[in-house]
């Protein structure tokens, strides 16, 4: 279907074993490394050749225009776009007096690793210069996940025939040439030279520089030293540039003596604190690197690491592309959030500019499960961010005539940046998203001490939008007019089944939640009557069901619309968006991506099985998979109504997005929606975990390729362990004592699990499913079981 990307298949390694300057910007995004505030793209250590640089740090963004072809009421008239912060990366090599290039001279080898147990990104080249000099050079860098503004280099090098002049020029640099990000000059303005200077300090081993934007006004600092390790004779000087510093290491080496040099790079930005105070902060961190050196902070990132995976690890047997995809999924869903401290995730996290840097939905509605289950502090936070940008919402709710908060479709700082209103201001499911969010987190971890400081007011908030967007009809039912569902080729619809279903459930969560702090629900003007409106409307939700063809429909007279002629839709037609108009797309029956079938994941217990596989046989037919987030959805509903081969097809196509490149985008950065989903679709999907109405549930199956699945995760405060054969499966918890008990739900059977007593069940036989379901002509996802 789609063009691959292969990297060598390891269960812990992502591999680059030649080096392929065409592809260079999606190993960038392959090999970025982040801890969710600090996120550098996998750029050659030499700056050159790239694909795309990238430095970037969370919510440092920049201000710029947002254009409209006719100006409307509402509309947005100011964008973000994510910054491209001052560049540590660069060190560059000259041997004697040639610059170590791999265009040029004899590249004999080129290696390259993502160490996921690590978290590092190791580099072995061996190359020799035009006049004949061989070197050997090692590379490794970290972000660190425990000293959160820090990242580290080292770079060692060595001659190989002869004795060497080596120069080595370490440099910190703002304002870098990228290559044209925008068409619009307006916004392309904005975001050449985007830094201004405020402040350049030099050091002998290093310096600061301070910047400043010119429109968001954000104030940010980088910073730099190196300890420097050779035989002999050596010098370092360090010169500055209001937009540069480099730092020169210089010696004389013989065959088999190593230079070795460890940089220590700083990073902080503050909207509000001085530049003083931010130039000390970003100096501290590197005192604290320098205490605990290379060696210690590779121990310490290893640690944290060792003690990640041990809870949240998933073991696929018998599909070693899958397994490898997994973890790489986990690391960056983790890369995404593990330090983001109260910052939102974006869409393609810190590992490239594609969507300016924005959050949208996909962070609540396919990253927040992954962490609430395996990272849960990473997932309140994104929470308590979501809360802080509150005031913002309401402000949007009221200029669109509404009540409570209208949060946005994409935004980096919280005001809505999306200048496209029928997907962004008619997205109003992204409320209901954020309140699906704050019920799982409460619901897995029991944290009700957060519920009171965020997730009521969210709760609340989001329950009186949706009060006041609906309304009842004649014959007393609610309806939900004139929204976007998750299916972008539908916009602008009535009674959407995935928003009406959500908001009905977001009603009935902030009702139950005001219940558990009637004090706090008062503080924020709830009252009885209020409540009591939010049941009559979750009552009353209307869903459109076709009777003549028995399926529900995924927004009122979906299944009147014309076909899409998907027959004579050439394989270059795809994605449609770009190829066919929005008008069209619109007013025939072709879905972007999972929408009905996600309410079906989400609200399944709005279903009946009978219906579920009705509906997934239709909507399958009719999913042309243009979004990455459709495939882990497809996956989970394949498996849930029998159709365990398709739901491994669909598996390994949320899995290999980025490893496979199989959208042809991951230039931009890496779908971290989609490798969070790749959990989803194993935990979720094979491993039938849902957790309806607070109830933990299990329906694990397997299918014919994959031998065995285990997973962890973690659910009120214990470590539960689920190790999944074709025939049976075993829980077990890790920790909590010997009084530590749960009770869950095995194929709708309620048994209860403790530390010193695993549980194991057989599988029961499955229901026979029906015929399998077709997918629209040539967008079937490729067959796991002939790989």
């Amino acid at each position: 279907m789609i063009r691959e990307r292969a990297y060598p298949v390891d269960p812990w390694h992502i591999r680059e074993t030649r080096l392929d300057l065409d592809l260079l910007a999606q190993s960038e995004s392959v090999f970025a490394l982040s801890n969710g505030h600090i996120g550098i793209r996998g750029n050659l250590d030499e700056g050159e050749p790239h694909g795309l640089p990238g430095s970037y740090l969370n919510s440092f963004y920049e201000l710029r225009p947002l254009p409209h072809a006719e100006a409307g009421y509402g509309f947005p008239e100011s964008g973000q776009t994510m910054v491209n912060v001052t560049n540590a990366k660069l060190m560059r090599l000259l041997v004697d007096d040639e610059p170590f290039d791999v265009r040029y001279g004899e590249l004999r080898s080129h290696e390259r690793c993502l160490d996921l147990r690590a978290g590092t990104l190791e580099r072995v080249v061996e190359w020799v210069s035009p006049s004949g000099q061989g070197i050997r050079v090692r590379t490794v860098r970290l972000v660190s996940f425990t000293q959160r503004a820090v990242v580290a280099f080292l770079y060692e090098v060595e001659p190989l025939d002869a004795s060497t002049r080596l120069i080595l020029q370490s440099e910190l640099v703002a304002n870098e040439q990228l290559p044209p990000m925008s068409k619009d000059p307006r916004v392309a303005a904005v975001l050449d030279r985007p830094l201004q200077a405020e402040e350049m300090l030099e050091q002998p081993t290093g310096g600061i520089l301070v910047h400043r934007t010119k429109a968001s006004d954000l104030r940010m600092a980088a910073a730099m030293e190196h300890l420097v390790e050779t035989p002999g004779r050596h010098a370092i000087t360090t010169e500055g540039h209001p937009d540069w510093l480099r730092t020169t290491v210089a010696c004389r080496l013989e065959p088999g003596q190593k230079l070795r040099v460890v940089k220590l790079a700083a990073y902080g930005w503050s909207s509000m604190r001085s530049l003083p105070a931010l130039r000390d902060q970003v100096g501290a961190a590197l005192a604290s690197a320098r205490l605990d050196g290379w060696e210690g902070l590779v121990q310490q990132q290893k640690d944290y690491l060792d003690a990640f995976w041990d809870h949240s690890d998933v073991k696929v047997e018998g599909d070693s592309e899958v397994q490898q995809a997994v973890r790489f999924g986990l690391f960056h869903t983790l890369q995404a959030g593990a330090r983001a401290e109260q910052r939102p995730i974006g869409s393609k996290g810190l590992t490239g500019p594609g969507y300016d840097g924005h959050t949208f939905w996909d962070a609540e509605t396919f990253v927040l499960p992954a962490l609430t289950y395996t990272q849960p502090s990473a997932a309140a936070d994104v929470l308590r961010w979501r809360h802080s940008t509150l005031d913002l919402a309401r402000e949007r709710a009221q200029t669109l005539g509404l009540q409570g908060a209208a949060f946005p479709w994409r935004t980096i700082r919280g005001q809505e940046c999306s200048g496209y209103w029928p997907a962004g201001t008619a997205g109003f499911h992204i409320a209901a998203d954020i309140a699906d969010a704050v019920r799982r987190y409460v619901q897995a971890t029991g944290d009700y001490d957060f519920e009171r400081e965020v997730g009521l007011e969210l709760l609340v908030e989001t329950a009186r939008l949706w009060r006041s967007l609906g309304h009842h009809d004649r014959h007393g039912r609610f309806h939900i007019d004139g929204v976007t569902g998750p299916d972008e080729y539908t916009a602008v619809v009535n009674d959407n089944i995935y928003t009406n279903l959500m908001a009905q459930q977001n009603l009935m969560t902030a009702v139950e939640a005001c219940k558990r702090h009637p004090d706090l629900a008062r503080r924020f003007g709830v009252d009885d009557e209020e409540t009591a409106s939010w049941r009559d409307a979750a009552a009353a939700v209307h869903i459109p069901y076709d009777k003549e063809i028995g399926v529900h429909q995924q927004c009122e007279g979906f299944t009147r619309l014309q076909e899409w002629d998907f027959e004579n839709t050439p394989p270059e037609g795809y994605p449609l968006l770009l190829n066919y108009p929005y008008f069209d797309l619109y007013r025939k029956q072709v879905v972007k991506q999972a929408d009905l079938v996600m309410a079906m994941y989400i609200r399944g217990d709005a279903f009946t099985p009978e219906e579920k596989a009705r509906n997934f046989a239709y909507y399958d037919a009719r999913t042309v998979r243009d979004s990455s987030l459709s495939a882990c959805i497809q996956a989970v509903l394949a498996a849930e109504t029998g159709h365990l081969e398709l739901a491994h097809d669909y598996l390994g196509e949320a899995a290999l997005m980025d490893l496979h490149d199989l959208h042809q985008n991951a230039r931009d950065g890496v779908h971290v929606a989609s490798l969070a989903g790749t959990w989803i679709s194993l935990v979720a999907g094979l491993g039938g975990m849902r957790d309806f109405n607070g109830q933990l549930s299990f329906a694990p199956r397997l299918p014919s390729r994959i031998n065995n699945l285990e997973f962890s995760l973690l659910w009120r405060g214990l470590r539960l362990r689920v190790s999944v054969t074709s025939d049976e499966v075993t829980y077990s918890l890790r920790n909590g004592g010997g009084q530590a008990r749960l009770t869950l739900l095995h194929h709708g059977k309620e048994l209860e699990v403790t530390q010193v007593r695993p549980v194991t069940m057989p599988i029961p036989a499955a229901v026979p499913a029906g015929p399998a379901p077709a997918q629209p002509h040539g967008r079937a996802p490729v067959r796991r079981a002939l790989h």
